[in-house]
């Protein structure tokens, strides 16, 4: 099962980052600053990993 922590870890990484930095484009009319802010929150997670 260890080989596949690299596999699992990626993975999710990759989700996380997908929703940082493509999840703003469904919320054109908010506030850019709070679309930043969400994004580098959501990207912090990612960086856990």
């Amino acid at each position: 099962m260890r080989q596949f922590y690299p596999i699992i870890l990626l993975t999710i990484s990759n989700i996380f980052m997908t929703f940082a930095w493509y999840g703003h484009l469904k919320f054109k009319s908010t506030a850019l600053w709070i679309v930043i802010l969400a994004s580098w929150g959501i990207a912090f997670f990612e960086y856990i990993f």
